[in-house]
Formats: C-alpha cells, sequence, structure tokens
C-alpha cells in the first residue's frame, strides 16, 4: 500500500536526520561471511536483507541492459545504509527475491536518482519499490535543471568528480571488473548526504510538500506498466490525425505492443514509429502498397505484412480518407493566447528561481488554451504556482 503523501512530507526529514557527509567506504558487514563488494551468494544475500531490516534510508540503484529485449534485464543491484555499499548480482543469484521486504518496508525511504526506470525494472523482481525519495526531482524543485543527471548533482553539491569510463559498459558480462563494480558503487555512495541536503533546502524553501507530491506519484503500479491500448499515446508526430486515422494508430500500436511483449523484443525491432507513423498517413490496402512505402523494410513486409494489414482492416477506415497536415493550419489566435501564457509561465519559474519546465510543459500550456482542464497545471502545488495565474489570463 502506498505511504499518504503527507506522511512522506512529514518523515523525509526524520529519516534522513543521520548524517552522512564522509564518502562510504567498503566495510564487512555484520553477518556477511566475507569482506566484499558483490553479493552472489543467496546466504549473504538473506545476510544483507537482515541487516538492512528497520533501516531509516537506504540508497539504492540499478545496472540494466534494455536494448536487445522489450523487458529490461536487470544486472545489478547496488545498496547503501551510509555504513557499507554492495553490489547484489542477480545474474550470478537468478533471484533477489529476499530483498522484497526492504523493497516494500515503509519504514524505510528508498533514496533513488531519476528512479522511474529503476523501479521498473526492478518491479518484476521485488514488487514496486516505495517509499522513494527521488534526488533529481528534489533537485528540481530546489533550483537545479529539470533533468539533472547524477555525476553533475554529485559536482555541484558535492565538489566531487565521479568517473564516467564505464557509462556503456555491458553489465551481462560475467565476470564484473573490480573497476566496474566500484564504478556502479559510486552510483549510490552519495545519494544519502545529497538527500539529506536537498531535504534541508526544500524545507527551508517552504517546498517539502511539493516533493511529497510528486513522489506520491512514483508509488502508482500503474504507472510503470504499459497497456497495448493505451500505446498509441505514447506516439509523437500524432497530434491532428482524423478520427479513422487515429483508430488507425491504435491498433497499429496496440498490436506492436503485444508483440513486442511476446517475443520479448523492442518494440522499435518489431516495427519503428516512423514506418509505423508512415502507414497510418497512407493507410495501405495491400502488400504491394505496403511494400512500395519507403520507409517500411522489406523485412518488416515479409514476416509482419499480413498482420499490419490486418490491422489496417480493423481499424475499419473510410474508402477515402481526408488529406491529412498534421501541423494544421497557423491559428493566429491561438498562438497570441499561447504566447501570453508562454510569458506568465517564464515570469513564474524566474520568481521562483525553477526551471521552466518543472513547472509546465509546452504541451501542458497548449492543452490549457484548447480549453483543457485535467492536465497537471490544475492540481496541486502546480496549481497555486502557476496554473491560477493562466486561469486567470484566459
Amino acid at each position: 500500500m502506498p505511504v499518504p503523501r503527507e506522511e512522506i512530507a512529514s518523515t523525509l526529514s526524520s529519516r534522513l536526520r543521520r548524517s552522512h557527509n564522509v564518502p562510504i567506504v567498503q566495510l564487512r558487514a555484520p553477518g556477511i561471511s566475507r569482506l566484499q563488494t558483490l553479493i552472489t551468494d543467496h546466504a549473504d544475500l538473506g545476510a544483507l536483507a537482515a541487516r538492512l531490516e528497520g533501516a531509516r534510508a537506504v540508497a539504492l540503484d540499478t545496472e540494466f541492459l534494455r536494448e536487445r529485449t522489450y523487458r529490461a534485464e536487470l544486472c545489478l543491484v547496488q545498496i547503501t545504509d551510509g555504513e557499507s555499499a554492495v553490489c547484489v548480482d542477480p545474474v550470478a543469484l537468478g533471484d533477489v527475491g529476499a530483498l522484497a521486504p526492504l523493497a516494500h518496508a515503509r519504514g524505510t525511504l528508498k533514496v533513488m536518482h531519476a528512479s522511474r526506470q529503476d523501479i521498473e525494472v526492478l518491479m518484476p523482481a521485488v514488487g514496486l519499490v516505495h517509499p522513494v525519495f527521488d534526488t533529481q526531482i528534489a533537485a528540481a524543485l530546489v533550483g537545479l535543471p529539470a533533468q539533472i543527471g547524477y555525476a553533475e548533482l554529485v559536482r555541484r553539491r558535492l565538489g566531487i568528480e565521479l568517473e564516467k569510463a564505464h557509462t556503456r559498459a555491458d553489465w551481462s558480462a560475467r565476470p564484473l571488473a573490480p573497476e566496474l563494480i566500484s564504478y556502479a558503487l559510486d552510483d549510490v555512495r552519495y545519494l544519502l548526504p545529497l538527500a539529506e541536503q536537498l531535504t534541508a533546502e526544500l524545507e527551508r524553501l517552504g517546498r517539502s510538500g511539493w516533493l511529497a507530491e510528486e513522489l506520491a506519484a512514483l508509488a502508482d503500479p500503474a504507472a510503470y506498466q504499459v497497456e497495448p491500448e493505451q500505446a498509441w499515446l505514447r506516439l509523437k508526430g500524432m497530434r491532428g490525425l482524423d478520427a479513422a486515422r487515429a483508430r488507425l494508430a491504435r491498433e497499429l500500436a496496440a498490436w506492436r505492443e503485444r508483440r513486442a511483449i511476446e517475443r520479448n523484443r523492442p518494440r522499435g525491432w518489431i516495427l519503428d514509429d516512423a514506418a509505423l507513423r508512415e502507414i497510418v498517413l497512407a493507410a495501405p490496402r495491400s502488400l504491394g502498397e505496403l511494400a512500395a512505402m519507403p520507409g517500411v523494410p522489406p523485412g518488416v513486409v515479409k514476416h509482419c505484412g499480413t498482420e499490419i494489414l490486418a490491422r489496417v482492416r480493423a481499424a475499419d477506415l473510410p474508402d477515402e480518407l481526408p488529406t491529412v497536415n498534421l501541423r494544421g493550419r497557423p491559428d493566429r489566435a491561438k498562438a497570441a493566447l499561447l504566447e501570453r501564457l508562454s510569458a506568465i509561465h517564464r515570469a513564474a519559474a524566474a520568481e521562483l528561481s525553477l526551471s521552466p519546465e518543472v513547472l509546465a510543459t509546452r504541451r501542458d500550456l497548449e492543452r490549457l488554451a484548447e480549453g483543457r482542464r485535467d492536465g497537471p497545471l490544475l492540481v496541486g502545488w502546480r496549481r497555486a504556482a502557476l496554473g491560477e495565474r493562466l486561469l486567470a489570463a484566459l
């Protein structure tokens, strides 16, 4: 059960009271059979889980591969409680379920950076990780860039330059070289001191509640699952479609998602976005028409052509489709309104010393200008900080 926002806000500070100002060095962890940085034995994993039981906060990170698969392959889990830092090897262990109680422990805050992908990758192994403190989100709310990387945050806030030599390492390869393990451990060594520092700054700015709202969204399991019928909503360059082509986009995206899941292959290996978009716009009715499309590879026609045409038929398209103009005609009134909203947006961000994209995206402003009232600008702290001003301008 997710931790309520109010509980997150009230316990962030208390869970991070302990000072973590000294870079962590590897220590002998009580209960673990020997001094080590890589756990490959289930007995040692159980001992680690037992030792971390009841911890107020732990730093957590993962290494994974997803270039060749639909589901990311979990390759490494890095953990520290501020006293010892270890890597857990899922490749050697096969099962890291012993970490599930830690992942779910309401009394243990899991400190992570840019956590969404890591939470998604960990879900099949340990379930939903919560509650989470995300240092990237917290950093954005104190005025740092919205998507600041971990190494840059460590450099700016702790004055430490991290090694970058292994950013493209193959984490599935074994054995792992000692320098790779050390590199991986750097990803958790500084998370606890960063979280403590950012928590204090958020309290000073009166923005702890803002962070609690943002973190609450991380505790929704649905956020990490893609329903095939909703996959088309993530496609770019599809705004302005007529109703018939929108149906085709939904059909094709759902077919691609299901096929990718069944075969555990990246969706782009099934059909890349550019080719999918071209099919939606052209709506081919035969294998010959599909094969004649320059953006559709011959292999796709050979292996998937019949299924693609079946999705075209399922979209129930009319014989004559309207001409498509995805950019649409310039609307001077709308452009002027967007410029007014953007000016208010930029002014509010400057007053709060926030990056503008932390407050709102261009699409958020467009939705508001189009009459939509269901976006993030009109709920929570963003409504108070910006949304009310934008509504007044409308």
